[in-house]
């Protein structure tokens, strides 16, 4: 068994301790001391990194009350050592953790549901409940647990007696016997929990819940805390800012003058509908009863390449073809021919140009790769009286 020092202060960083085994791992030396401050990964919480005696800890677990250190180099049994945690990152872990705790309690006993699953990340804590919950039903919950954060209320982290934990009434994902740790947040949570945390939750600074998502029958949500929400909320203000310069609007007003713009562009889009179909259907017009036809034009979108084709299918009275430069992006194609079957056409034009597309036998479409003389060339082998403009 370790002497797991991080019980006794979640805030210890340095150490000292003596190394009783040392064992070979496929890309690591499997580390075991008599005592230790970094936390083995469980219960959510990622392990803590750092250096014995200088040499790194990339991952910690535990197994069969052994505390096992992931080392970069032997450490050979007997061997004092001095650990150094990375005391950015525990901070940081205790402060998501602790802040999961106030969340998920204030949630857990608002909306009578069991929290199912929570995961610290690199840059935010997601949490599962099994309730449909509203985004806008947390803005009460992060109401209180900012609240909870400014009264600064201390952190219980306790170990009941039997009866005395029969008798309490708290959370827990499976049933626990034998020695079960508790972790009190006033007011808001009591928990097992064998994580580190905070001493007084003053310690979270803030906490900012961002995303509330459906998520198997219930809903998933997404929070930071402390320095992380703080870079959060900074990263959005700056991002707002930029809108708000953009938008030539006040920074409080961007949601309104986005919806401003959004309004203008769906009426010019309807306007730029009904002239683009006009100048299609006066453009296929114009080569009536002309027989097989290619159109070269710039930089349409699939969608106009596709209408162009379609209308000058109904003119021209044979092949009806529509080539379209986009620069990097190669040629789009779209080519119709009423009665006709244009397979053998597309994959020989897709071998020759590098190409990709198709569809149905008298219509196809797709993008080409290649010269629009060089296409041209090979579209007359096919239909030599074919008419390019």
């Amino acid at each position: 068994m370790t002497e797991k020092l991080y019980y006794a202060d979640a805030h210890m960083t340095e150490f000292d301790a003596a190394v009783l085994s040392c064992e070979k791992a496929k890309d690591c030396w499997a580390v075991v001391l008599d005592r230790t401050a970094f936390y083995p990964e469980g219960g959510g919480q990622p392990s803590d990194l750092g250096t014995l005696n200088g040499i790194a800890v990339r991952f910690v677990r535990e197994r069969d009350g052994a505390v096992i250190h992931e080392a970069a180099e032997e450490i050979p049994a007997g061997t004092r050592v001095h650990g150094v945690i990375d005391r950015e990152r525990r901070l940081d872990l205790m402060c998501q953790h602790s802040g999961e705790h106030i969340v998920s309690g204030l949630i857990c006993r608002r909306f009578s549901c069991d929290n199912v699953g929570f995961h610290i990340s690199d840059d935010f804590v997601t949490i599962d409940f099994n309730a449909q919950i509203a985004r806008e039903d947390l803005v009460p919950i992060e109401d209180e647990a900012n609240r909870l954060i400014r009264e600064d209320l201390p952190v219980r982290c306790y170990y009941p007696d039997a009866e005395e934990l029969a008798a309490t009434d708290y959370r827990s994902k499976k049933a626990l016997s034998g020695d079960v740790r508790l972790v009190e947040f006033p007011q808001a949570d009591l928990c097992a929990c064998c994580g580190t945390h905070v001493v007084r939750t003053g310690e979270i600074g803030l906490i900012k819940l961002i995303s509330c998502e459906p998520h198997r029958g219930g809903v998933r949500i997404q929070m930071a805390c402390g320095a992380r929400a703080l870079r959060y909320v900074r990263a959005m203000c700056e991002e707002n800012r930029k809108v708000s310069a953009l938008l030539s609007a006040k920074e409080e007003a961007t949601g309104a003058a986005a919806a401003r713009i959004l309004k203008e562009l769906s009426q010019r889009k309807e306007r730029c509908a009904v002239m683009e179909t006009a100048w299609t259907e006066g453009r296929a017009a114009a080569f009536a009863g002309r027989g097989n036809v290619l159109l070269q034009e710039e930089n349409m979108d699939p969608n106009g390449t596709r209408r162009l084709a379609s209308e000058l299918m109904k003119t021209c009275g044979g092949f009806a073809g529509v080539l379209s430069d986009c620069g990097e992006d190669g040629i789009r194609y779209a080519f119709g021919c009423e009665g006709g079957d244009l397979k053998a056409l597309t994959a020989s034009l897709n071998t020759a140009f590098a190409g990709r597309g198709g569809g149905k036998p008298d219509f196809v479409q797709g993008t080409l790769h290649g010269s629009l003389h060089d296409i041209c060339r090979a579209l007359r082998a096919h239909f030599p009286d074919l008419t390019v403009e």
